[in-house]
């Protein structure tokens, strides 16, 4: 049995005591990295209670309900940010980096504390694959809501619409890995491919010359 609450307080503890320390910008990512790792945990006490309702089985609820679940949580203290700091587009970026990587990596310590660390090629999966699926969706999430903030403001439709784009991801990766061969490997590529798409407008824009 892994006690998850257990797990989320040994990793977090030090990173609050390290709040102490730095300064304003690391100091909210590490902020938003935490909350990431609280967001996967209510996400699971969510979707565990959902599977005991509805009487589902494990792969029904990955690929159907756990999606929305998850993504919905993410959004939830990324909008908190929004409207109560108002924060730039880089502000928001940032904090969506740190929830998609506290989630990924507070839930591959599970997983991996579950089945074991002793096959190179599950871990390499864990992280190349649904670890940076997880990262995606945040950034997708946060993508959506800088567009929909800059061209009609974050009125509902553009929030639902931030929110189905990266539950349709989710959902997609979720289904392509449930069925074995190319499917799967399908599944586990997409976030990798999905990772280039966005970074290669995102370095043009930090590329000075790109603009000229």
């Amino acid at each position: 049995m892994v006690y998850s609450e257990n797990i989320l307080l040994c990793i977090a503890i030090p990173l609050l005591i390290s709040l102490l320390f730095t300064e304003k910008r690391t100091r909210n990512f590490t902020a938003a990295f935490i909350l990431g790792m609280v967001t996967c945990l209510v996400s699971a006490y969510i979707s565990g209670f959902m599977k005991f309702v509805l009487q589902i089985d494990s792969e029904e609820m990955a690929v159907y309900y756990s999606p929305i679940i998850e993504e919905i949580m993410k959004l939830l203290p990324l909008l908190f940010y929004l409207f109560v700091f108002l924060p730039d587009n880089n502000g928001v970026f940032s904090t969506a980096l740190g929830i998609g990587l506290g989630f990924a990596t507070f839930e591959n310590c599970c997983y991996i504390l579950t089945s074991g660390a002793s096959r190179l090629g599950y871990v390499m999966i864990r992280g190349l694959a649904v670890g940076v699926m997880h990262l995606v969706c945040a950034l997708i999430l946060a993508l959506g809501l800088g567009l929909a903030k800059r061209f009609k403001g974050l009125t509902p439709s553009g929030v639902v619409g931030a929110l189905s784009l990266s539950t349709v991801f989710h959902g997609l990766y979720n289904l392509l890995v449930s069925e074995p061969g190319l499917s799967t490997m399908l599944g586990y590529i997409l976030p990798m491919i999905t990772v280039a798409v966005i970074y290669i407008p995102f370095l043009r824009g930090r590329n000075p010359r790109a603009n000229v």
